[in-house]
């Protein structure tokens, strides 16, 4: 009964194991947000997904338009950084050609950031539109979270070759 139950274990863990890797699909980063307001949506996000501090990383900006969501042609966009509710840097009204801006950015400071986008004289609204997210760097935390879910992966793997390994090999030398 334990032979059994222990070969439909090991098939069980082969299977799952298998099921992932059929399709890929996308997934929407950490570091990301969208806001729709004013009938135009501002997608947010930063490369790498958690910046490190004093290290070049990219603000990754998409603007579309309606419910359909389509890419506008061109917008004048303005940024501005907050930290512990206190303005750390302003990035002035930029005209982009097409609906995406990729720039870089250096982050100076630790932990959760407010950042406002500014949407200049879009067709449809009169003035500025603001969009507020939420954006985070990394802290020292984060490399001893990794660290701790990574090590918990690595015992439980080999508790598990530890319980069935021998019994594993005494089914193939039969």
């Amino acid at each position: 009964m334990s032979k059994m139950r222990s070969g439909f274990l090991i098939l069980a863990l082969i299977f799952s194991a298998h099921s992932g890797t059929s399709a890929a699909y996308g997934h929407s980063m950490f570091n990301s947000a969208e806001e729709s307001y004013g009938g135009f949506r501002v997608q947010v996000a930063t490369a790498p997904e958690f910046p490190q501090i004093g290290e070049p990383s990219q603000f990754l900006i998409k603007v579309t338009e309606g419910a359909d969501y389509e890419e506008v042609d061109s917008f004048t966009m303005g940024i501005r950084i907050y930290h512990h509710d206190q303005q750390i840097d302003a990035i002035p009204p930029t005209e982009i050609k097409g609906a995406h801006w990729d720039f870089d950015y250096t982050w100076k400071n630790i932990g959760n950031h407010i950042v406002k986008i500014d949407l200049y004289d879009m067709s449809d609204s009169q003035g500025i539109l603001t969009y507020t997210f939420n954006m985070g760097t990394q802290s020292p935390f984060g490399f001893v979270f990794i660290g701790a879910i990574t090590t918990g992966a690595f015992v439980f793997v080999g508790i598990m070759l530890y319980i069935y390994l021998p019994e594993i090999r005494r089914m193939l030398s039969r």
